[in-house]
């Protein structure tokens, strides 16, 4: 999650970057159709007969549904088990020892920072939440190390060396440190290996000439190295955590050498590329600028001197995927799916950004309002080519009139994407995204260029924020409106459930129903997801 604000320009034109733009981009959204071509929005889930299916448009909340209390909406997903504490914000992660009968499942998400919460809160950090029974979510801890005060976006775990990870996010932005947990004894009592300060000169690595701010994080396959995403120095950081008692920086890419900003990223499992977002902040005069630079997109780096560990490690440019109908790239997934690599992209801004002006020139000029994935073949790592987009029928532009009084007063996150997770990564069948005010989608992905909706669930309003929720920043939070679901979606075959936590309500616990999923070949190996 990132905040622009409304005023700041797009990046001025770097002539050296060869961009890739998606034909929709430059053709303009509203190209005619052709005959045989994908559906504009993707088809919606057929639903069970005890489901509360969405009575306007694809992923709305009305303006009247909101002003008289939102109750929700499901479609082949139901409720079983709820863990609200103190709520929740923009990240989970999870952790699984043991197996059939002995094995139990740990979750971790984020929370606000304790600048940010409100007076009276209970429990401050990253709340561990034993999931084993679907139908009692309990907290076992709450880590309250420096990063996990408010890791924002960092917050991960490695399954190979069974070690749980974040970067000092507080408010977006918080400073150099990285804290480490060994879970490998107890999954439900982390044990703490290190919170040290990277990039500084104490840690004993690569000494930068600004201090490194955390905010996003992604880790190495093998867990060797984490990556931090710095927004505030528009930098990838790299973090050597072969000794993870002693963490630190080895190699730091700097995305204003191409002119380019960063925020989140995924890392290929041989641990040799890294797929780094560069989020776009336009300008609403942009979308009619044939002139305008592309900035938003992603960037495929060669990471393999890190890998390699390699004496002053280079990070390379490969190829860089740009296009002009998103903002505020959030991050990417790497994927096969039948045999076939490819990038999933989720942007957390529309073609116009994250505020009236710009979801208003947005309908002017027939480009998606808000934010979605989409996604692009990599098979051809310097050419990536884009081959579906995930929208709503919120999303479309022909649908403004209907949707924009439902955002009266509102701004930046309303009925868009932000985190998405798949099945597995190594062969996808299925994502499942949070979509803010739209709630938890899940997708058919295994026709990449024709995916379809398959569930969704919609939580009911609240009438009082949560103490650690991020959802009163910029006054987004209405009494009873729907809550911001932001965090990945962590999908379990063998219970027929998911988790994962929207803002107010906290950790939801989701069943699905009506033979909606799995698929026919859907796997949820431990670490395959996101």
């Amino acid at each position: 999650m990132n905040m622009p604000l409304p005023s700041r320009r797009c990046l001025r034109p770097v002539t050296t970057i060869i961009i890739t733009v998606s034909c929709l981009a430059l053709a303009g959204f509203a190209s005619a159709k052709k005959p045989g071509d994908p559906p504009l929005t993707v088809p919606k889930a057929t639903c069970g007969p005890n489901d509360h299916p969405e009575t306007a448009l694809q992923g709305q909340v009305t303006a009247a549904m909101r002003a008289s209390g939102f109750k929700g909406f499901n479609c082949n997903l139901e409720l079983v088990g709820q863990s609200r504490g103190d709520g929740a914000n923009w990240q989970t992660t999870q952790f699984a020892s043991g197996h059939g009968s002995k094995q139990r499942i740990c979750a971790y998400h984020g929370t606000a920072s304790p600048a940010l919460s409100a007076p009276g809160r209970t429990n401050l950090g990253v709340p561990v939440i034993d999931v084993t029974d679907a139908t009692n979510p309990t907290p076992t801890a709450y880590l309250t190390t420096t990063s996990m005060l408010d890791p924002w976006e960092s917050l991960k775990v490695n399954e190979r060396r069974q070690l749980l990870t974040a970067d000092n996010g507080q408010n977006g932005g918080g400073g150099p440190e990285i804290d480490i947990y060994d879970l490998s004894q107890d999954c439900a009592n982390p044990q703490l290996l290190a919170t040290a300060p990277v990039g500084t000169g104490l840690d004993g690595g690569l000494v930068l000439p600004f201090k490194p701010i955390g905010h996003e994080g992604s880790v190495s396959d093998d867990g060797l190295t984490y990556y931090v995403g710095d927004t505030t120095n528009r930098s990838y950081h790299a973090i050597d955590m072969s000794n993870p008692r002693e963490p630190k920086l080895i190699a730091t890419f700097d995305m204003k050498t191409l002119g380019l900003r960063s925020h989140g990223l995924s890392i290929s499992e041989d641990g040799n590329r890294a797929y780094v977002v560069t989020p776009g902040i336009p300008d609403p005069s942009d979308l009619t600028n044939p002139a305008a630079p592309l900035t938003n997109g992603f960037v495929i780096l060669d990471t393999s001197e890190v890998q390699a560990r390699a004496a002053n490690p280079q990070i390379k440019v490969i190829s860089k995927f740009l296009f002009k109908d998103g903002s505020v790239a959030q991050h990417t997934i790497p994927v096969t799916i039948r045999g076939k690599s490819y990038i999933i992209h989720v942007d957390e801004g529309g073609s116009g950004g994250l505020f009236l002006a710009g979801w208003q020139a947005a309908c002017a000029a027939g480009f998606p309002l808000f934010p979605m994935p989409r996604i692009v073949d990599i098979s051809d790592e310097k050419n990536p080519r884009q081959v579906s987009r995930i929208m709503l029928e919120t999303h479309d532009p022909k649908n403004c009139n209907a949707v924009l009084p439902d955002l009266a007063g509102l701004s930046i996150f309303t009925y868009g994407s932000h985190y998405c997770s798949v099945d597995d990564k190594h062969n996808a069948t299925t994502l499942a995204c949070g979509f803010f005010n739209s709630g938890i989608r899940v997708f058919d992905i295994r026709d990449p260029e024709r995916p379809k909706e398959i569930a969704y669930f919609n939580p009911a309003g609240v009438t009082t924020a949560s103490k650690g929720s991020n959802h009163v920043l910029g006054n987004n939070f209405v009494p009873g409106g729907p809550d911001w679901c932001s965090a990945q979606v962590h999908l379990d075959k063998k219970a027929g459930t998911l988790w994962t936590t929207c803002q107010d309500n906290g950790l939801l616990m989701l069943r699905f129903t009506n033979g909606a999923w799995p698929l026919p070949g859907s796997r949820t190996p431990p670490g395959g997801q996101n």
